[in-house]
């Protein structure tokens, strides 16, 4: 299985910084919104991810990420200057995806819960169709929505006003290998993008359209706004200073899939100091112990 980051988009509800900078490059507390969504991938045991952004911030991914051999991984990079929207992350990956089947995760949303990893493998164990993670939350009118009716999805809205249900979906989706196929035969809605719901409507129509709840417990994050990207970092902040647990972490990740030693993440962070890599040398120390 490949994997998508999509971390483009203006982030304009994060002004003014994002005039100058990607909201993925911005803090969550003691490290950049991107390494957690590039942890949802490696959770997900994918090692070959492809990261699209536009041309003014690609140069810094690349400052940060590199090729991803630091985190064992490798990552491949590809420009998304026009927001023409979600799904047109296949057409611009279909040379990257050749014929595997692809999870593509949205560059600002986070995922904590005991067992997510499990969960996320468990999806590309069986994958078949596509696969979507939807929560309950209290305001739908912000996200994509499904109505289920006796654990069956009987349809599908994006952002609705006044809706019936308050199932949202999550930005981490699984997806076969016909996802290029049906992203072509997509028109654009009258928002003038291709839409990630009717995608997901398509893989619906033909009965191959799973929706999973999130399991009590499990955290998940949009943060496209000040206070949501706020609310995100006192999370983290809690979490990691009562637990002495590092997340969203791609170094933990790593070491946790054996994809790289500890004597190489040691080596990797020797003469940097900030929360985050304290608690990282903390976690070197500790790991096998």
């Amino acid at each position: 299985m490949k994997g998508i980051l999509l971390a483009g988009g203006a982030g304009s509800r994060l002004g003014p910084a994002t005039k100058s900078i990607s909201k993925h490059f911005m803090m969550v507390y003691d490290k950049p919104l991107i390494y957690y969504s590039l942890c949802n991938l490696m959770l997900a045991g994918v090692q070959e991810i492809l990261l699209i952004s536009t041309s003014r911030d690609l140069e810094i991914y690349q400052n940060l990420l590199s090729n991803g051999e630091t985190f064992g991984i490798n990552i491949e990079y590809a420009v998304q200057d026009s927001p023409n929207g979600i799904p047109q992350a296949f057409v611009i990956g279909e040379s990257f995806i050749k014929d595997d089947s692809v999870v593509l995760a949205l560059g600002d949303n986070i995922f904590h819960g005991t067992g997510f990893g499990s969960l996320l493998r468990s999806i590309e164990s069986s994958h078949k169709g596509s696969h979507i993670l939807i929560k309950q939350v209290e305001d739908s009118s912000r996200f994509g929505v499904v109505h289920m009716l006796d654990g069956v999805i009987e349809s599908l809205e994006e952002k609705p006003q006044n809706s019936r249900s308050n199932l949202a979906i999550t930005g981490l989706y699984f997806f076969d290998n016909s996802v290029v196929e049906r992203t072509k035969n997509l028109s654009m809605s009258n928002r003038g993008e291709y839409e990630i719901i009717d995608l997901l409507a398509s893989y619906n129509k033909d009965n191959l359209l799973t929706a999973l709840e999130l399991p009590r417990g499990t955290f998940w994050l949009d943060t496209g706004t000040s206070d949501s990207m706020l609310d995100a970092s006192i999370f983290i902040r809690t979490i990691e200073q009562h637990t002495g647990l590092l997340v969203g972490s791609p170094e933990e990740v790593a070491l946790r899939n054996k994809w790289v030693t500890v004597e190489e993440v040691r080596r990797s962070i020797i003469g940097q100091k900030s929360t985050y890599f304290d608690m990282l040398q903390k976690l070197v120390h500790n790991f096998n112990h």
